[in-house]
């Protein structure tokens, strides 16, 4: 068999010399084109829950929020394992299927139990799908400082998280930034207590005029002519000052309002972690691919 192989080349020169290049210029032009990785792809398709639990402990999280949601997704068409994590204020739930799961069909398949249980969340508990991204794939850190020291750490991160990351999402083939460090810009409503017990009024009533004095309320609508006049009540704030001016409770002498009980001011969330980069304090932002993106290209495409 061989020989005759031989003897065929040696018979047509040409034809196979024109074969092998041919072949040559093909496997070329792939290799060029074939997606380039730092590692290779060996995670199974996976979804990832993301629940913030505000004010609860890691326990409270554990029995209320992450042992619920696993209870639901076990058993579900082609998972094999479900990984959970309880932190303070955070649930996180890992679940990996079979090789031959669709990631989209995964994500449906855990949003349809998630719906099962979200009635036996704590109330203002909702858990979120993560974006699809790789275990692998974080692929850039993007550091954000200030050399003079005049911008502060609310500013940066403010910068880092409506300006920087909004851009980068944009980016094709960006799965998720995720930001740190910085602060987190926040209204602070620090209360008096010495004024509070001057106007007899508790907590539980600053909080709840702050909660129903943030709302906009819709009021039907007014015919007129051949108009339809929309009503609406706006009533969310969107400065210190709007804040400040909330009705805490009436009186007959005149409304008790947050100024009056309380001090408002503009300060940063509390941290749970910080950043720095040379060591200075900054904010980092961690740029995530989804899998069989090629590294190189969205590499490229971020720098440019």
């Amino acid at each position: 068999m061989l020989n005759h192989v031989i003897q065929f080349a040696l018979r047509n020169r040409l034809l196979v010399m024109g074969a092998a290049l041919a072949v040559m210029v093909l496997g070329a032009a792939a290799a060029a084109s074939l997606p380039i990785n730092v590692l290779p792809n060996l995670t199974r398709p996976r979804v990832v829950l993301v629940t913030e639990c505000p004010g609860l402990a890691p326990e409270e999280v554990e029995q209320l929020v992450t042992i619920p949601l696993e209870s639901a997704i076990n058993g579900a068409a082609g998972v094999i394992a479900v990984r959970t994590e309880s932190h303070m204020g955070l649930s996180i739930v890992n679940v990996e299927f079979e090789w031959n799961v669709d990631v989209f069909l995964a994500r449906q398949l855990v949003q349809e139990r998630v719906t099962g249980v979200r009635d036996r969340m704590p109330p203002g508990v909702e858990p979120i799908l993560g974006p699809i991204s790789s275990l692998l794939g974080q692929i850039m850190l993007i550091g954000l400082w200030s050399e003079t020291g005049e911008t502060g750490a609310l500013e940066l991160r403010t910068l880092g998280d409506w300006v920087v990351r909004q851009r980068l999402l944009s980016v094709e083939g960006v799965a998720q930034v995720i930001v740190m460090g910085g602060g987190r810009k926040q209204y602070q409503v620090l209360a008096d207590l010495h004024r509070m017990h001057q106007y007899e009024v508790d907590l539980g009533d600053i909080e709840t005029a702050l909660r129903d004095g943030n709302l906009n309320a819709a009021g039907g609508y007014v015919e007129r002519l051949d108009q339809r006049l929309l009503i609406r009540g706006l009533g969310r704030v969107s400065s210190i000052e709007d804040i400040q001016e909330i009705v805490v409770k009436d009186s007959a002498d005149r409304p008790v309002l947050v100024k009056d009980v309380a001090a408002v001011v503009e300060g940063a969330q509390i941290k749970q972690g910080d950043s720095t980069v040379n060591g200075r304090a900054a904010v980092v932002l961690t740029v995530q691919k989804p899998p069989n993106i090629d590294t190189r290209d969205l590499t490229e495409r971020i720098e440019t």
